[in-house]
């Protein structure tokens, strides 16, 4: 077999292995390791090509952003702030008709602005928002469909990991990818409530018996005291990173010393939460770099293979042009976000089609970021769209 040939055959025993359960960065390990040793024919290299791709990926200052943005995020989930966002834009369109539904849009995009996190929202959401919206009439699979759906503005809207991931992964500047993701999150988030608003007014019956969401409406200084820790750290850590002040790495420190003043200020911060915390923080960055380090090591597989090469020229010959390819990639992103998480799917893919998108002198951050919508909407497309709820 030519090495093209076993690239293939590694990328598909690749995807058997992610599809039948089992976990992503052992999948890409197992079937790099086993794509060099046949390529290469020399088992002791395919070994020091795994120690050397772990070393390389992960031996940079520049990836202490991916702890830094998760304790903040973190910090933020455990001391209230996503309720607090919740609350504040509750009261700013409670007396809008469907104005529940785009309180939850507001919140869940202000939450995404301060942690990059979609489990933390949809897991906050999910808790805060639907119960509260079914109180008031709307249908419980209307009120889950508007958590799922907002809960993916914490990809694009900066600081987001899978932005930091997709920078990593082809060596673009993080910042760049941040600046990219402001407007296309924000106009994401602009489509939603305007969807939500049409139901609501061109067919409100989809929502459920509602009402308008009554009760007391919430003091000035409530509301200037739950909001104000979520703006300083919005402007502190974007306001930072936009203005050039900060670096990415130094906006994550700063936002991560801010979220936890915050918190102990507010007294929603202990020491049992504060413990949960950086537990939690070093289970989620050991598993981003690990993700990291098998993808580095798939990379270069790939490169051995001459994969990447063969569908670049395979892609030339047939002639797809530029919308043809593109089209082509989203249908597949869409596809596989059926059935597999966000950060495989870039894993996955990305290292194939940087080497096809490169000589097309395509934009590599406007590439990023029409990447990660697809992401989205294939997250959100059945039968995936349940590991929201």
């Amino acid at each position: 077999m030519t090495p093209f040939d076993i690239g293939l055959i590694a990328l598909i025993v690749m995807v058997l292995l992610v599809l039948a359960g089992l976990y992503i960065p052992v999948a890409l390990m197992i079937t790099s390791f086993g794509g060099v040793w046949a390529i290469k024919g020399n088992s002791a290299l395919a070994v020091k090509l795994m120690a050397l791709a772990a070393n390389d990926a992960i031996a940079n200052y520049f990836f202490g952003i991916v702890p830094l943005f998760v304790l903040m995020g973190f910090i933020v989930a455990e001391t209230g702030m996503g309720q607090d966002a919740y609350s504040v834009a509750n009261a700013a369109f409670r007396r809008i008709k469907g104005g529940l539904g785009v309180g939850t849009v507001a919140a869940n995009a202000i939450f995404a602005a301060i942690t990059g996190i979609s489990i933390a929202s949809a897991a906050v959401f999910t808790k805060i928002a639907v119960p509260e919206m079914i109180r008031h009439g709307y249908s419980p699979r209307f009120a889950t469909g508007v958590v799922a759906g907002s809960s993916v503005l914490g990809m694009l809207i900066p600081p987001s990991l899978l932005l930091i991931l997709f920078a990593i992964l082809t060596e673009q500047s993080v910042g760049d990818m941040f600046v990219a993701g402001v407007i296309p999150g924000l106009l994401l988030a602009t489509l939603f409530v305007v969807g939500i608003l049409a139901t609501a007014y061109l067919a409100p019956h989809r929502l459920g018996n509602i009402s308008y969401a009554g009760g007391a409406d919430e003091g000035f200084g409530t509301l200037l005291r739950q909001g104000l820790p979520i703006v300083a750290l919005i402007v502190i850590v974007l306001g930072g990173i936009y203005t050039g002040f900060f670096t990415p790495v130094e906006a994550g420190a700063i936002g991560a010393i801010f979220a936890l003043l915050f918190g102990a200020l507010s007294g929603k911060l202990s020491w049992q939460k504060l413990i949960r915390i950086l537990i939690d923080t070093g289970l989620v960055t050991a598993s981003i770099c690990l993700l990291i380090i098998a993808a580095q090591i798939y990379s270069r597989m790939l490169a051995f293979s001459g994969l990447p090469a063969g569908l670049a020229e395979f892609t030339s010959s047939a002639d797809l042009g530029y919308w043809g390819l593109m089209l082509l990639y989203v249908g597949v992103l869409i596809c596989m976000g059926m059935i597999l998480d966000s950060s495989s799917i870039l894993l996955i893919m990305v290292p194939i089609m940087m080497p096809v998108v490169t000589p097309m002198d395509i934009n590599l951050i406007w590439f990023g970021i029409v990447t990660i919508v697809a992401v989205e909407i294939g997250l959100l497309t059945p039968p995936s769209a349940s590991r929201f709820m």
